[in-house]
């Protein structure tokens, strides 16, 4: 075919929009269309897609690029491809630019007087149509293939058009029937799609309470086998791209891992930067499998969180330290600093501190810090001066003589083990 490598071309780009480009040779030999995601054949299984093809064959002119509108809202850019062998039609869409809702469907489709046993396909139906926010993007290129048809920007033209005639002469109200009500299909009655649906979707949420009361818990290992049987169960293909499908199921998945550590009362801070690295990891990923692998190490991670970060076990004022303790491990973190910024009595707190933790709030402090400084050694090259800095301890030998309290050695003597057990020479 004439211009196919363009063709393809625009295929791929119009990809990342989600966006089907078809392209029809022989209208006439068509059994039935992808252009529409068999929107029109749902309705009515006889639906003559060759002759409605045959009927915008008649109207559509040479050098003119169609925007058209049906009578599902759904809209496509229409064309002949020029080609002196064969007529070819490019067809883009479907798409829309708005959200339908499902409060929406009953009045889009009143003209054709849609049974309600349709609507719950109709709602998954637009799921899968591509919603754009704009169509700048897409006519921009279309518009650009257009200049490489047809040789320059005056020799083709643009033109709404609608096919809401065309569309409702073919679908009358008589050959509407629910997919239940056809003959020679298996079903199990009219009720029998409606419970077996109730039923899937209480298990969904059924599991997913599960997976996030495992995470409240900090309980890697039942998460990750709850996790699994997310993964076995086949979660709900709501868009016909597996990939986009996967990422948007991982964001739910995102979601809920968020309001399960929030549950074990982690702080915002800690939860607010996990969620924001696996947004953005997400979206990196290049295949389903890939998203999986990403999922089971979200569920692992937000345990984990759970297990350093949840506050659950203290009260409120307290809660207020250990995050400040958390956020900055430079900041000024003696008892008399931390009573002067929550505005209460210094004794009260060190009593309150020591009776919820354990601990001295000094030594608290200082096993952080410690815990910190052991991982800037084994991750960095950093100067042992400078691992005191970010530790919150300038004074080296002070960080020194605390260092080999809680670690045995000091910093010098703990990089060199690490160097030595890593066969690095020194």
């Amino acid at each position: 075919m004439k211009y196919e490598a363009e063709l393809n071309f625009v295929k791929a780009l119009l990809s990342n929009f989600h966006l089907s480009f078809t392209t029809v040779k022989n209208p006439a030999a068509l059994p039935f269309s992808p252009v529409d995601l068999g929107l029109r054949l749902h309705f009515c299984p006889d639906f003559n897609y060759p002759e409605l093809f045959t009927k915008f064959k008649k109207i559509c002119r040479p050098n003119t690029i169609y925007r058209v509108m049906d009578f599902s809202c759904c809209r496509y850019l229409f064309f002949r491809i020029p080609d002196e062998r064969e007529t070819v039609f490019g067809v883009i869409g479907p798409y829309t630019l708005t959200m339908i809702s499902k409060k929406d469907l009953p009045g889009i489709f009143s003209k054709i007087s849609c049974p309600p046993e349709l609507l719950p396909w109709l709602e998954g139906y637009y799921r899968e149509v591509p919603l754009l926010t704009s169509e700048s993007s897409v006519l921009t290129l279309v518009y650009t293939l257009g200049v490489r048809l047809w040789g320059s920007e005056d020799s083709f033209t643009f033109e709404d058009i609608s096919l809401q005639d065309l569309s409702l002469q073919d679908i009358s109200p008589e050959s509407l029937t629910p997919p239940e009500s056809r003959a020679g299909e298996n079903h199990s009655g009219p009720a029998a799609e409606p419970f077996l649906s109730m039923k899937v979707l209480e298990k969904r949420y059924s599991d997913e309470n599960e997976l996030t009361k495992a995470v409240s818990a900090g309980q890697c290992h039942k998460a990750a086998a709850l996790y699994n049987r997310f993964l076995e169960a086949e979660p709900e293909q709501r868009l016909a791209d597996t990939l986009r499908n996967a990422k948007n199921n991982a964001i739910i998945l995102n979601t809920l891992l968020r309001k399960a550590a929030e549950r074990a009362f982690v702080h915002p801070l800690h939860i607010d930067g996990i969620s924001s690295r696996y947004e953005r990891r997400i979206e990196l990923c290049v295949s389903p499998r890939a998203v999986e692998a990403l999922g089971r190490d979200m569920v692992h991670n937000y345990c984990l969180l759970v297990q350093n970060y949840s506050l659950k076990s203290y009260s409120l004022l307290i809660q207020k330290v250990l995050t400040q303790i958390d956020t900055d491990l430079t900041a000024d973190l003696s008892l008399n600093a931390q009573a002067g910024l929550l505005n209460v009595n210094s004794s009260y707190l060190s009593t309150l501190f020591k009776k919820e933790t354990g601990i001295t709030l000094t030594e608290y402090v200082n096993k952080k810090r410690i815990r910190h400084a052991v991982f800037l050694l084994n991750t960095t090259a950093m100067q042992i001066q400078m691992v005191a800095r970010h530790c919150g301890i300038p004074d080296v030998n002070y960080f020194t003589k605390t260092f080999k309290k809680y670690m045995g050695k000091t910093p010098k003597e703990y990089r060199d083990s690490i160097r030595g057990r890593a066969g690095i020479s020194t």
